[in-house]
């Protein structure tokens, strides 16, 4: 019995969106992370609130920097401003990014790490922004990068949007200069 013309177009479209989550799942979903190893700062990346502000001030209190900073682009985060009106052993920053985007963030850091003579950053973020976060930085900021990931849980629905999100970002990124 041969297939209708609607279900060969819906194989094709299921085997297409196999074939792109299988080749994204290095990038997206199992990317290279880095140990923390002693560095000039810690840069914690805005986004969901999903542990990554905890991860860094952790990393800071077992001594890794002496200082974090932390890109606030938010208009009103009880957690951030916490953050960053706290008291700590190790200097807390806080930024707002401009653009408010990775890309202001990689900006930000090439400015700060150029005029204090830093070399090696440690940078928090989630899994699925992890390779496009080391990319946008990268171009701005020649110094060594570390990446770390909060590992947050990521339930299905949100891993499809991730996909599609992040895929536009590195398109988006391809064509900017930092």
């Amino acid at each position: 019995m041969p297939w209708s013309r609607r279900t060969r177009a819906a194989v094709v479209l299921l085997c297409a969106a196999a074939v792109f989550v299988a080749a994204l799942w290095p990038v997206y979903v199992r990317p290279r992370l880095d140990s923390p190893r002693p560095a000039d700062a810690i840069l914690v990346l805005g986004g969901a609130h999903d542990g990554r502000e905890e991860l860094g001030l952790r990393l800071a209190r077992e001594g890794f920097a002496p200082r974090v900073i932390f890109s606030d682009p938010y208009e009103h985060s009880p957690l951030v401003n916490r953050i960053c009106h706290g008291g700590y052993s190790f200097a807390v920053e806080c930024f707002d990014p401009d653009p408010r985007t990775t890309r202001g963030e990689g900006r930000y850091l090439a400015e700060r790490a150029r005029s204090q003579g830093w070399r090696r950053v440690i940078v928090v973020t989630f899994t699925p922004h992890v390779s496009r976060a080391r990319y946008i930085l990268g171009k701005c900021w020649d110094g060594e990068i570390l990446v770390v990931d909060a590992r947050p849980h990521i339930g299905p629905p949100r891993w499809i949007y991730q996909y599609a999100y992040q895929t536009a970002g590195y398109v988006r990124a391809f064509a900017e200069d930092c």
